[in-house]
């Protein structure tokens, strides 16, 4: 008799538990109905304790009630950080508990409501990086990315961001991340200008931008590669274990890459760039004779040896790679920009010398002749600067460097006529 009794007082108990929480979604509703969402939050609340012995219908119908009140309240722009991710949670609960059921009455709905949270996420995201807060601005990228985990682009932005607000160890977790799912980035942009605001924007396929522009909505369609960005990534991750003092794990990180990866040139670059980091010239070398063995008339990749070797101060090698990328792409403005760099930063070394000399016949002279140094340095540099300008008249720090040295060599006209442009 007494475990009958046992058993019969548990059935009582969840009986009461299961009548308390039809009673408390059946008050939530009705709050729901009044447009009391602080009251719908109270209400839920207290139905917690017993909420997990509930069946998984009652489950996804607390967990809509739920998110749609944290919802109602990010709208509201009331606490809208932590009222998102207590939505989010919310939603990702009801879609289990539907699944688990088999019956999807709120999922569309939620998965709706998720897919707004991440753009709110991303948004807010990127405001905080544009504000310099980019410790918070990662950590709501990487909160877009676990909400849709398709949306791989989301975890490599949040792990750029890491890195900018200089958490190393998150951002190498995330690029471990990145590493494992493969992730390249590679992809096709296809882009038209609005004709309503004139701003560019992408579209998910060339027939979908096509017909916009058919439609008369859109102008301008053009197409863009996007490069891979694991040259970037496992450049980061060499970066930050070298900068732990793990050379070995470093390089063993970037050779994997390179096995899984053979024809990426971008990683490549990374490992090259990692041996002359850490000083092995030989084995920096050898891969950089590869890098143009495979790709002699590549002209990004030839650009970027060229920075290696300026990175490496052998400004004879930089200076033949940013010669040669211009040969091979004559509109290659980076590669003109850096050509006037390499010449110019000899300048301090001549202005350094010219100060210190006095005025004795001895001093005068070695003076003439840095300057005439000086003046055949500004000469070698005009070109490049010029059709750096050429190529972009907007750019006001090409500008200001081809005036300075305009002003130097004393070509006055040439000189007042930039300025007459640049005020336009």
């Amino acid at each position: 008799m007494k475990g009958k009794y046992v058993m019969l007082a548990s059935a009582l108990v969840l009986s009461v538990a299961t009548f308390a929480q039809k009673d408390e979604l059946k008050a939530a509703e009705k709050a729901v109905k009044k447009g009391d969402m602080a009251e719908v939050l109270t209400i839920l609340k207290g139905a917690e304790s017993v909420i997990t012995n509930a069946s998984a219908e009652e489950k996804a119908q607390y967990f809509f009630l739920k998110g749609n009140a944290h919802m109602d309240l990010v709208n509201k722009k009331i606490d809208k950080d932590a009222n998102m991710t207590l939505a989010a949670d919310a939603y990702k609960s009801l879609i289990a508990a539907e699944k688990e059921s088999g019956k999807l009455k709120y999922s569309a709905q939620a998965a709706t409501s998720i897919t707004m949270i991440k753009n709110l996420l991303i948004n807010s995201g990127v405001e905080a990086t544009k504000a310099n807060n980019n410790l918070d601005g990662a950590k709501k990228l990487y909160e877009a990315y676990q909400l849709d985990k398709k949306d791989t682009i989301n975890l490599y932005y949040a792990a750029s961001t890491y890195v900018s607000a200089k958490d190393y160890d998150k951002a190498l977790e995330l690029y471990n991340e990145l590493k494992r799912l493969n992730y390249s980035g590679k992809g096709t942009e296809y882009l038209a200008t609005s004709k309503v605001n004139g701003q560019e924007v992408g579209f998910a396929s060339a027939a979908e931008r096509d017909r916009s522009v058919k439609l008369g909505t859109h102008e301008k369609p053009r197409t863009e590669e996007i490069p891979s960005k694991r040259g970037e990534i496992y450049k980061n991750m060499a970066l930050i274990l070298v900068d732990k003092g793990q050379i070995a794990e470093a390089k063993k990180a970037v050779a994997d890459a390179r096995t899984a990866n053979p024809d990426d040139s971008s990683l490549m670059l990374t490992e090259a760039n990692l041996y002359l980091q850490t000083k092995d010239f030989d084995k920096y070398k050898q891969i950089i004779t590869e890098v143009l063995a495979k790709n002699p008339n590549d002209a990004g990749l030839v650009y970027n040896l060229g920075v290696i070797s300026a990175n490496a101060n052998d400004n004879a090698e930089a200076e033949k790679y940013y010669k040669r990328a211009v040969e091979i792409k004559p509109d290659y403005i980076n590669a003109y920009i850096n050509l006037a760099v390499l010449k110019l930063q000899n300048e301090k070394v001549l202005i350094e010398e010219m100060n210190k000399l006095g005025t004795s016949d001895k001093d005068t002279k070695r003076y003439e002749v840095l300057k005439k140094k000086r003046e055949d340095l500004f000469r070698s540099t005009l070109p490049y600067l010029q059709k750096a300008y050429e190529l972009d008249p907007e750019n006001m720090d090409v500008a200001k460097t081809l005036s300075g040295v305009y002003g130097a060599l004393e070509m006055t006209a040439e000189k007042n006529a930039l300025k007459a442009k640049m005020k336009k």
